[in-house]
């Protein structure tokens, strides 16, 4: 597992031990950064599921202006942190150990972007999106990068959020999702 592009090109991440973390895959991840690319500059990012922390990683090495990470487990939240600071991004990072749904409820600020790369049988795709648009944490024209199984049929949002374009990679499916504006 290697960062793509950016200031940290090339760098190696750490990866858990086990089958309990699920990384998203390099050409996946190149693919859902290809599409995002000019939503990620100077951007305040969220990543959900944080895993090895992998997607907001490379969201920093791309100009990322800061990323929040929320992680449950205790060791893969302190893997985030390594993988952050191997990379430089101490600064612009901050990693919470705690369950998704508990950050969401709690959250007292707005993001442009947010990676939700739950577990895919978990039903925590679906509660991240009623829960982020209840608490209406995505600042306006902001975009949400959902991953999921591609035959999983992917929740669709009510206004002023919308499900966007979906794309299909094999066996994983990413839909975006936007937040319109004030016309």
């Amino acid at each position: 597992m290697r960062v793509i592009a950016g200031s940290a090109r090339g760098r190696r991440l750490n990866e858990l031990q086990g089958m309990e973390t699920r990384p998203t895959t390099d050409k996946v991840k190149e693919s859902l950064f290809n599409i995002i690319q000019f939503d990620v500059p100077g951007r305040k990012v969220l990543d959900l599921f944080g895993g090895t922390g992998q997607l907001g990683v490379e969201a920093l090495s791309r100009g990322a202006a800061h990323c929040t990470f929320v992680e449950q487990r205790r060791d893969a939240a302190a893997l985030i942190r390594e993988n952050v600071k191997a990379c430089g991004f101490q600064e612009q990072a901050r990693v919470v150990q705690g369950e998704a749904l508990s950050f969401l409820a709690s959250c007292k600020e707005k993001f442009d972007v947010i990676l939700l790369d739950p577990p895919y049988t978990s039903g925590l795709l679906e509660a991240s999106l009623e829960a982020i648009t209840r608490f209406d944490i995505l600042k306006e024209h902001g975009i949400i990068v959902g991953e999921t199984a591609a035959e999983r049929p992917f929740p669709m949002l009510n206004a002023p959020y919308e499900t966007g374009r979906e794309y299909r990679y094999g066996k994983i499916k990413l839909v975006v999702c936007h937040r319109a504006g004030v016309r």
